[in-house]
């Protein structure tokens, strides 16, 4: 096993442990706990780049301000999906993501669908179908959440795209806290729930859980291709599935576990297919360069 796949695998891991910590905690409202995750992500960052003399105000600052606000909105729904819906569930709901990033990506990045993608889309929208129409535990409302959550993450990850040309990753990362600080902190100004006792504990985790999974998942993509990590991180419902189970005593019919089947299915297609149109463009490119 490469150490890119085993870092993958460890960031995948560290991820899910954070969203059992979410759940752990449900009376604490989810803008609550993206507040102090934010707080404990802006520390760490601000010391890296502090130690690596990076200025932290980068450069198009209303794109990410953009990710920023983004993606603080992804995480809100996402939280709030997970406190109150099955682990598996949320997880297979904001699997959508990816396919709204390819989805905007026409419209932020100048991207192009090929007929055969929105196929693989039509796929994954019929799971989500079936896992709302089979867990009576899925409202509407869920369902809405869980859409809204991975349409903010694809607007998010496309503004990254953007970004990664003109600015540094870290200072990319810094911007999640600097916007969702202040913008989660109106709201918990009228809606504050005080943690007690191990909620603190908890909270912490959530803060360095998450620092965790980044710092692998960075090196995964710093040692391995792409391609080939990326598709690692759908353990996560295999992970979600098992910790549901063991901590919360979560299951599911036959019905909804063929929803999660074919949302994922969609996805994973989806992914080889661009997978398998670069490897084309680049045989393409190599036989006209040697020729």
């Amino acid at each position: 096993m490469s150490k890119g796949v085993l870092h993958m695998m460890v960031a995948t891991l560290f991820f899910a442990l954070m969203n059992v910590s979410v759940k752990l905690i449900p009376h604490i409202p989810a803008v609550e706990i993206v507040f102090f995750r934010s707080l404990i992500t802006l520390v760490l960052s601000y010391g890296f780049l502090k130690k690596a003399n990076i200025p932290i105000w980068g450069n198009n600052k209303k794109l990410l301000i953009l990710r920023g606000v983004s993606g603080s909105v992804s995480l809100i729904l996402y939280f709030r999906l997970m406190q109150e819906i099955p682990l598996a569930s949320a997880n297979a709901l904001v699997f959508l993501a990816p396919i709204f990033t390819t989805i905007l990506a026409i419209f932020m990045n100048n991207e192009k669908v090929d007929a055969l993608q929105w196929i693989f889309f039509a796929i994954s929208f019929a799971g989500v179908l079936f896992i709302r129409g089979f867990d009576v535990r899925i409202s509407n409302f869920n369902l809405l959440m869980g859409i809204l959550a991975s349409l903010t993450s694809g607007i998010a990850f496309n503004a990254i795209r953007k970004l990664s040309t003109s600015e540094h990753p870290f200072v990319i990362m810094m911007y999640f806290p600097l916007v969702t600080i202040p913008f989660t902190g109106v709201f918990i100004m009228f809606n504050w729930q005080t943690p007690e006792g191990t909620d603190w504990l908890i909270l912490f985790a959530i803060g360095i859980l998450t620092h965790i999974a980044q710092l692998y998942m960075t090196k995964a993509y710093q040692t391995e291709e792409v391609s080939k990590v990326s598709s690692i991180r759908y353990l996560g419902i295999i992970y979600a599935l098992a910790f549901g189970f063991v901590f919360f005593d979560e299951h599911f019919n036959v019905a909804v576990y063929l929803g999660m089947a074919l949302t994922l299915t969609g996805v994973i297609l989806n992914v080889w297919y661009k997978r398998f149109k670069l490897k084309r463009l680049d045989s393409i490119f190599k036989g006209k360069l040697y020729n």
